[in-house]
């Protein structure tokens, strides 16, 4: 054979080829059985400012398969149809997380059908060499909410030590801290979750693209959780030590968060310089056997994997409709002392539900009371979104939640952005008479009502004084309300009792 009749290596993306109308057929499917996950990572993207990177994960994998494409050259897929079996236990996660309405299980679990896909498409070796763009996906899950109380708690203690260490008077109450200069909140937007996300998020881009072995990778990704936890603890209390140096908490705090992500970014900067004398050069590529050009197509995995892949979404949405079916009666009673008031449109995730909602003026006309009850099946998930529609904690920039004395009674303070003033509303839940709080006991108990029904309903109460008061006013107005009303509690856990 003459030198140029030596035909050349194959591209790159050959091997992708006769895998290409199976993958498609299975994203299209995925896309169809999980368009509601998609749609509430897009949204959470949006608004929060602690997932805006979610829109850059999808370039980046893309990016980091272009930069290992050498790895692909004449590489074959090799369907692994076995791996079908792990869509049962992903499936019926999914359908535990939608039962209980957490959102990032069924998003995780959604990414979890896209990485079997490619596994029993492509094969356990093809997939592996795609394994690092790939697990880049899960960032697309808008995760760690759940860290937020803990990081509130790491950061006031932080403060605390700090002030000790510094002597500086201070006394601190919840996630609130007071010095002689003024009083300091820990919000969930000071907590550092939106740091912590993001620099995940890069600690991973940059481990596998700068290292090659897993040690130096998984030390990089553990700085990049360590730094900015501590880095943002330092931040926290450097805010408090200004307020004190120039005598003023409110200048302190003025456009602290634009200050943060500088100071993110200077942290951010800190890990790229300490970890570049570690970086490992890519190794060069094997040899691998040339893929046949005449390499069989096949669709049936993608198919199979997209059809169990909706099997959940399919059950879930039938139970929800038996239950936005049967509707809701709420009893038609006026509590003592109240008039009622033309109620509005409901919440979408109260007409979602097909639930009922009442509201009435109470107290001379100085406090509204919201009363919203949802059918005895609905799932957990709207009965917590409707709450938090009716609280104003559904797209507010910061919520503070403390207990009240009159059970079960939250005082919960929402505000749309930054700056802007905290509306103060009280509020309780009801399950069928029982009073809960919005926790994983109120999820456990309607999800296993939403599977086999049960008396009574989920009854949302909401407690609003007049407009115009500042925070401690209307604190203080809600707690004379409901402790002139110590009757309320019990009417209208009957109600939840009764209600249909």
């Amino acid at each position: 054979m003459k030198p140029h009749d030596i035909p050349p290596p194959p591209a790159w993306w050959a091997g992708l080829r006769p895998a290409a109308p199976a993958l498609a057929a299975g994203l299209v499917f995925l896309a169809l059985a999980f368009y509601r996950e998609m749609a509430a990572a897009i949204a959470t993207w949006w608004d929060s400012t602690a997932y805006n990177h979610g829109f850059l994960v999808l370039p980046i994998a893309f990016w980091l398969l272009w930069e290992r494409r050498a790895s692909l050259v004449g590489a074959m897929p090799r369907p692994f149809p076995i791996a079908l079996l792990v869509t049962l236990p992903l499936a019926a996660l999914w359908f535990v997380a939608e039962r209980l309405g957490i959102m990032e299980g069924r998003q995780l679990a959604a990414m979890g059908f896209v990485q079997v896909l490619f596994l029993a498409v492509l094969g356990r070796d093809f997939y592996r060499r795609l394994l690092w763009p790939l697990l880049y996906l899960f960032f697309m899950v808008p995760f760690g909410g759940f860290l937020v109380p803990l990081l509130q708690n790491f950061t006031l203690g932080f403060i605390d030590h700090g002030l000790d260490l510094f002597a500086i008077p201070h006394f601190s109450d919840g996630f609130s801290i007071e010095i002689p200069e003024g009083r300091f909140y820990v919000a969930e937007a000071c907590a550092g979750l939106r740091f912590l996300v993001a620099s995940i998020a890069f600690g991973v881009l940059y481990a596998g693209v700068m290292y090659r072995s897993l040690g130096r990778r998984l030390v990089f990704i553990l700085a990049s959780i360590a730094v900015p936890i501590l880095a943002n603890g330092i931040r926290a209390l450097g805010i408090v030590v200004l307020g004190h140096v120039i005598g003023s908490a409110r200048a302190a705090t003025t456009d602290h968060l634009i200050y943060g992500w500088g100071f993110f970014a200077i942290v951010t900067l800190v890990l790229i310089l300490g970890g570049l004398p570690f970086r490992e050069p890519l190794p060069a590529p094997r040899g691998l056997a040339a893929m046949p050009a005449s390499a069989r197509r096949v669709v049936w995995p993608g198919i199979v994997l997209g059809l169990l892949a909706i099997a959940a979404p399919v059950a879930a949405v039938s139970l929800d409709r038996v239950a936005a079916a049967s509707g809701v009666s709420l009893p038609f009673a006026t509590p003592a002392g109240c008039i009622v008031e033309e109620a509005g449109p409901r919440p979408a995730p109260l007409a979602a539900a097909n639930g009922a909602m009442h509201v009435f003026r109470c107290a001379g006309g100085e406090i509204g009371l919201t009363l919203a009850a949802l059918p005895a099946r609905t799932d957990p998930g709207l009965v917590l979104r409707a709450m938090r529609a009716l609280t104003g904690e559904a797209g507010a920039d910061d919520v503070v939640v403390a207990p009240l004395a009159a059970k079960p009674w939250r005082l919960i303070k929402t505000r749309p952005e930054t700056e802007a003033p905290f509306r103060t509303v009280a509020a309780a839940i009801w399950i069928a008479g029982k009073p809960s709080g919005p926790g994983l006991a109120l999820r456990l108990r309607q999800a296993l009502r939403s599977l086999r029904g049960g008396d009574g309903v989920p009854l949302i109460a909401v407690l609003a004084p007049a407009e115009g008061l500042g925070e401690e006013a209307a604190a203080a107005r809600l707690t004379a309300a409901l402790a002139a009303a110590p009757h309320l509690g019990a009417d209208l856990a009957a109600l939840s009792a009764a209600a249909r």
